[in-house]
């Protein structure tokens, strides 16, 4: 490849340069150079290489034969109603149409920078009129120019673009961890409201219980079977369901309020939880595999996200790097020129320039060198926001996987609980009735009862909710990099 003009004794030796590869003209030549220059530009990188860090975290328990995060939420879940209002979610949320547009800036602004590593051509042309001593002169030009194009022989700028790319790619993986986020919280606000219309649904059953109660006690009362005061218990018990139930109001209209916050409209009636099912309907999850493959942890999308954060410091550090080397920048241009519009482009009217320029830092009080230096400080901030990343990934799958270890025995063992309070129930009231037990064991059983079956949604709920928080912590079933098109 020939970079300078073939001159002297070395000219006429065609081992190493034959005659017919020679340009036909100086101005051929020069442009043949800047060709060679540019084919040159950019064939030294000074960023670190990067390899991926080893997780910072236990290995032991990690690895299992399914993929719990390749499932995709359709999959997880079943009822149509919370399907629906997903749905909705992912279509009408403000926080993701953030996220979306988040991207759209991040692609433009790496457009920008990448833009950087190409010439940047201008088309100029003018026309001029100037008169002296009753003279006229006219001048007519039309140009095409290459302003200040940088060869980018360290990399500083193909760094700067990497970087830019990367940055990209977190916002992506930002993106999707957005929307993970989003179906998260829109199933557990969906199944909260419905296990609180369950709870509504208990509370009036309870007031019902009680107001029987009551008339039996009252009818007792007047036959001298009972003093008043066992007739007040009755009484303050019923008063106290009826508390519970003028509570419910609100708080189903609180639940409806936070999901419709997160879906960004009014919720349709058709999607709603119903009263008479709320309870099956927060059971028919599909049950998610146990299984966590240590690749999981590193293809969540806040972990990802945090790489890319680390390979854009890494690419920062090859374009601080650059920067303490020497910068070869090429102006050029090339037209035509003449005194009438007509002879503009008549034999002998073109123009031509080329001008390199070279700069070479010598002294800058240290600011290269602190600029390196700030560069790979923020590598190492990054990196350990990496760890950090893995670290917190493991510890919500470690904890999710924890309380999922023991919920199977802890509804049975509910269930069970349950049972034994219905049945002491059924003993209570039928005892009451013949006068062979007290007013308080009675009230003392109904409240085991109520305890008890609020306990069961509780942990029903949960273990929903549980369900949920692995579908989240293993990362949601999307694959890495599905956003990048």
């Amino acid at each position: 490849m020939i970079l300078s003009p073939p001159t002297g004794p070395r000219a006429a030796r065609p081992t190493f340069t034959p005659r017919s590869l020679l340009p036909r003209s100086r101005a051929a030549w020069r442009w043949s150079a800047l060709m060679a220059s540019l084919a040159l530009a950019g064939c030294v990188n000074l960023a670190p290489d990067h390899v991926r860090p080893e997780p910072a975290v236990p290995r032991a328990g990690t690895e299992a034969a399914v993929d719990a995060a390749s499932l995709d939420w359709h999959a997880v879940f079943l009822d149509d109603r919370l399907r629906g209002t997903v749905d909705l979610a992912l279509r009408q949320n403000r926080d993701l149409r953030v996220a979306v547009l988040q991207i759209e800036q991040s692609r433009a602004a790496f457009r920008q920078t990448d833009a950087q590593r190409l010439p940047t051509l201008n088309a100029s042309g003018g026309a001029t009129r100037s008169g002296a001593a009753g003279q006229v002169a006219q001048q007519v030009s039309l140009q095409l120019a290459l302003s200040s194009y940088e060869l980018d022989f360290f990399g500083r700028v193909r760094n700067l673009s990497a970087s830019a790319e990367q940055s990209l790619f977190a916002t992506i993986e930002s993106r999707r961890s957005v929307q993970i986020s989003l179906v998260a919280e829109t199933a557990s606000a969906w199944l909260t409201w419905a296990a609180d219309l369950e709870r509504q649904r208990l509370a009036l059953q309870t007031l019902e219980s009680r107001e029987r109660t009551l008339a039996l006690t009252r009818r007792r009362h007047e036959l001298g079977a009972v003093s008043g005061l066992v007739l007040a218990q009755a009484q303050t018990s019923l008063e106290s369901a009826r508390a519970d139930v003028a509570a419910y109001p609100a708080t189903i209209a609180q639940d409806r309020h936070a999901l419709e916050l997160l879906i960004g409209m009014a919720l349709p009636a058709a999607l709603e939880p119903n009263a008479s099912d709320a309870l099956a309907t927060v059971s028919r999850l599909v049950d998610l595999p146990a299984g966590v493959p240590s690749s999981v942890l590193q293809r969540r999308p806040d972990v990802l996200s945090a790489e890319h954060a680390l390979i854009a410091s890494q690419a920062d550090i090859g374009a601080a790097r650059a920067a303490t080397f020497p910068s070869i920048s090429l102006t050029a241009s090339a037209g035509t020129g003449s005194t009438a519009l007509s002879g503009l482009f008549k034999s002998g009217s073109g123009t031509w320039s080329f001008g390199p320029s070279v700069s070479l830092p010598i002294f800058d009080g240290g600011a290269r060198r602190a600029a390196v230096a700030q560069s790979e400080a923020g590598r190492d901030i990054a990196l350990a926001r990496y760890d950090k990343a893995v670290q917190t990934a493991f510890r919500e799958v470690a904890d999710a996987l924890a309380v999922r270890a023991t919920l199977a025995d802890r509804l049975a063992a509910q269930q069970a609980l349950l049972a034994s309070t219905e049945r002491q129930l059924r003993l209570a009231e039928t005892q009451y009735r013949v006068g062979s037990t007290t007013q308080l064991d009675l009230l003392d059983a109904q409240r085991s009862l109520v305890d008890a079956q609020q306990s069961l949604i509780a942990l029903r709920l949960a273990e929903q909710l549980n369900r949920i928080a692995l579908y989240k912590v293993l990362g949601g079933g999307w694959q890495a990099g599905d956003e990048r098109s």
